[in-house]
């Protein structure tokens, strides 16, 4: 019997030119994720809460700069390991992999999730990638 993936795996990634328990304390503080949980400077983060742990809960609200339109991006943990990995699966189902990896001075920040059905997957990969951009951007601004 063969079973078929209804889902497929897409990858992200970035190097941050900061040590990783900065890059963790990023990635996870409620503060900070507000400051780059967003792809586009019309969005915004405008309220985040995270619980991380395993079996905790995460929320972040994202939302168009102008109202018209925002939603809650959020999941529970299925493993937490400090400056190494989280994995979490989202409302829907889906599930999500970013893994930290410290290269000296700088940390590789690996993002591996199961792609939706209703938009396309370069799409999907094009806009987890801008976020996490943002995220090296902010981060090494600070």
């Amino acid at each position: 019997m063969t079973t078929e993936s209804k889902t497929t795996a897409v990858t992200v990634e970035a190097v941050v030119k900061a040590p990783v328990s900065k890059v963790w304390t990023y990635w996870n503080e409620p503060e900070h994720i507000t400051q780059w949980a967003f792809a586009s400077d019309d969005w915004h983060a405008p309220h985040s809460e995270n619980d991380l742990r395993k079996d905790g809960t995460f929320k972040t609200t994202m939302a168009a700069k102008d109202g018209s339109m925002s939603f809650d991006f959020g999941g529970v943990y299925t493993a937490v390991e400090t400056n190494k990995l989280i994995a979490y699966t989202m409302g829907d189902g889906r599930t999500v992999k970013v893994e930290f990896t410290s290269e000296g001075n700088n940390t590789r920040v690996v993002e591996t999730f199961d792609a939706e059905t209703q938009h396309s997957v370069d799409m999907q990969r094009a806009g987890w990638q801008a976020i996490l951009d943002n995220f090296v951007k902010y981060t090494e601004a600070q």
